[in-house]
């Protein structure tokens, strides 16, 4: 059976109503956004559905927009049916004080260390990850660097030279 945007669609709106917030397509790629504490049922309903079957995930990154108040910070997660080859986004939205999202690698293997990426870059604390610490930055950093309110370059660097960047 072919898959396609709006089966995915009556199969999520129908197993979760009002937990999906909405609906959103880019590069031809349907995107859903769900709430934060029903990220895990519906990756396992994407995943475990055999009409669906979503057992791939390609991608899981995090973003930070601090201008949407109580939903600061995302993640999200690039799942693939390699046998229908359709594609799926979906988003989750936490607070920043608290940005708490279930962990996925009781479904995929993969996502250990890009959770442990996203904790990384912006804070986000996958609950249930089996080990939740740094993979890129050293363990002494007390921030988030990705985070959109840390200045792109260190501004007490002495080593730049403006005018050898042609500034």
């Amino acid at each position: 059976m072919s898959i396609n945007k709006e089966y995915i669609k009556e199969k999520l709106s129908a197993q979760f109503g009002e937990g999906i917030l909405a609906w959103e397509e880019s590069s031809d790629i349907l995107c859903v956004v769900v709430k934060c504490e029903l990220n895990l049922k519906v990756l396992t309903f994407l995943h475990d559905d055999a009409s669906l079957s979503f057992q791939f995930l390609t991608d899981l990154t995090g973003i930070h927009f601090p201008d949407n108040k109580g939903a600061e910070i995302g993640v999200i997660y690039h799942l693939h049916n390699l046998k229908e080859n359709v594609r799926i986004r979906m988003k989750v939205f936490a607070p920043i004080e608290k940005p708490n999202v279930y962990t996925a690698t009781g479904l995929f293997k993969g996502a250990n260390w890009m959770e442990r990426e996203t904790y990384d870059f912006y804070g986000v604390n996958f609950v249930g990850h089996p080990n939740l610490k740094r993979v890129l930055n050293v363990d002494e950093m007390d921030y988030h660097p990705l985070r959109k309110e840390f200045p792109l370059e260190d501004q007490t660097r002495i080593d730049k030279d403006d005018e050898m960047f042609g500034r």
